[in-house]
């Protein structure tokens, strides 16, 4: 966790650039991404430099190539370590025609990180800006992985209290409590189809470094975690930089992070490729036909999106693997026939696991849409007994525009550092959740479906033609109220007016 020295850093730094005059937040964090890779490039070069001198051989892999670039300026001058001690205006010439021209050249070392710098573009404005930036990021420490990853995750925070271009960034406690919903496990294949900042994948991998620590001491299981488990798709070229920048800098080398429209026709060999799906993906309307894959319109015939994702994460998966995902509440009760077949292949043809409504307010302050996680596991042959419902009323925040926590911080999350008490379990809800999913197969059969979890048996489901709504089945108990009788309350209106002549009568005479 950051330290507010930290804080303030990059609060100066995001001042720099507001007060310069980019105020959109992903540009702001797009630019500093091109500057925090120009310092890791200089730091991976100075490493091959002292591997060099101390086996005193020639260097193996040169980032910046010897000589002159092609407008004559020395490769030397185009590191971090050496344009920072430029003036300002130098430093904004060499940054400006020849560090950026370099950048979009560097995709042919097959890292995801170079190849989305193919499309680098440089906006500051001025000198003195980018010198500040440089100074302010240099003063940052970069070298514990946990420290720069959260600075980025601090970082990134500030686009969600921006809100701007319809970016929805899921609050980080909500993806947390998807991935140790899920349990990632150090053979997993993880695929986000929608990534933005891969904000999933980040937490998955997280995950794996605190439940798993052996996983980066044996070789093979830690080739697999920097080259073959994380999968992010997104068409949004800002969001891939920033979503590998992310993964980058929590220590993940060689993410598939790539640009892809998920759903869309030429986008369909991954079948059954993975074995965990983690996704919030943007749920926008309609498409056409003609431009979605013909094998998710052979599973549901629909042009919704949130309905055609829900598809690809079937088809995605490898039998026996798992999805959470975040479905906008008309997919568990919508009356098409698509709604209603897709609902009944959850159910039916896969084991639908739970579904956890979560409070309207959780994504504001972008829309107070209502949503749940929906957690399944794709067998191709059933298996559904039971569903998990799970009425999640509070999240440790605010549920207004504010997202204020409601909580200290060592009590939000879903997984806190210090036992919450019943009144706290009021306002975030999240740990009970994770204690509760444990026990879906043996003590949660057992509650009544009065209670905030319970279970339904998959009969009932049908019965109800496949309606996953959680209101469909929760029942309210209503209490008995006394009331007085009419008559009651006559008699007792008549008393306080005899009171009221009486003490009347009493005042005129006091006063002759």
């Amino acid at each position: 966790m950051i330290n507010g020295e930290l804080k303030n850093k990059i609060d100066g730094i995001w001042n720099v650039f507001w007060s310069g005059g980019i105020s959109n937040p992903l540009e702001v964090i797009e630019q500093i991404t091109y500057l925090l890779f120009l310092r890791r490039l200089d730091d991976l070069h100075t490493l091959e430099e002292n591997k060099s001198a101390r086996l005193k051989r020639p260097m193996e892999r040169r980032v910046f190539p010897e000589g002159k670039d092609p407008k004559g300026r020395p490769y030397e001058d185009l590191r971090w370590s050496h344009f920072k001690n430029f003036t300002s205006a130098e430093m904004f010439t060499v940054v400006d025609e020849h560090v950026f021209p370099f950048l979009r050249t560097l995709g042919g070392d097959d890292s995801t990180y170079a190849k989305h710098m193919e499309g680098a573009r440089f906006t500051i404005p001025t000198p003195s800006m980018l010198s500040k930036a440089v100074d302010l990021l240099d003063s940052v420490p970069m070298e514990n992985r946990d420290t720069k990853g959260d600075l980025y995750e601090y970082m990134l925070g500030k686009i969600a209290s921006a809100g701007q271009n319809g970016q929805f960034r899921t609050p980080r406690h909500i993806i947390r409590l998807m991935v140790e919903l899920t349990a990632p496990q150090p053979t997993d294949i993880i695929c986000d189809p929608a990534c933005g900042t891969a904000g999933f994948l980040v937490a998955a991998g997280e995950y794996l470094r605190e439940y798993h620590p052996n996983i980066l001491h044996d070789e093979r299981l830690k080739q697999h975690f920097h080259y073959g488990m994380f999968h992010g798709f997104d068409f949004d070229n800002v969001m891939l930089r920033i979503g590998s920048m992310n993964m980058l800098l929590h220590g993940v080398e060689n993410p598939d992070i790539r640009y892809r429209d998920s759903l869309a026709q030429e986008n369909s060999s991954d079948e059954e490729a993975y074995t965990l799906v983690l996704a919030n993906p943007p749920f926008a309307g309609s498409l056409d036909y003609e431009n979605t894959a013909k094998d998710l319109l052979q599973i549901v015939k629909t042009k919704k999106t949130e309905l055609l994702f829900v598809a690809l994460f079937m088809r995605l998966l490898k039998p026996g693997g798992r999805a959470a995902v975040i479905v906008p509440d008309g997919v568990l009760f919508g009356s098409s026939k698509a709604h209603k077949e897709l609902r009944r292949m959850l159910v039916e043809e896969q084991k639908l696991d739970a579904i956890v409504s979560l409070p309207g307010g959780v994504f504001k302050p972008y829309a107070g849409v209502s949503t749940a996680i929906l957690l399944f596991t794709k067998t191709n042959s059933g298996g559904t007994d039971n569903v998990w419902f799970y009425d999640m009323q509070a999240d440790g925040w605010s549920l207004d525009d504010k997202r204020s926590p409601l909580l200290d911080e060592e009590k939000l999350g879903p997984v806190p550092s210090t036992e919450l008490t019943e009144e706290d379990h009021v306002k975030n809800n999240l740990p009970d959740v994770l204690a509760r999913w444990q026990e879906r197969n043996n003590n949660e059969l057992k509650r009544a479906r009065t209670e905030q979890s319970f279970c339904v048996p998959k009969a009932d489901i049908a019965a109800q033609g496949y309606d996953l709504s959680l209101n469909r089945y929760k029942e309210v108990v209503h209490e008995d109220v006394e009331h007085r009788t009419p008559k009651g309350i006559l008699e007792s209106l008549a008393k306080l007016e005899a009171e009221i002549q009486t003490g009347m009568k009493e005042l005129e005479e006091m006063l002759g």
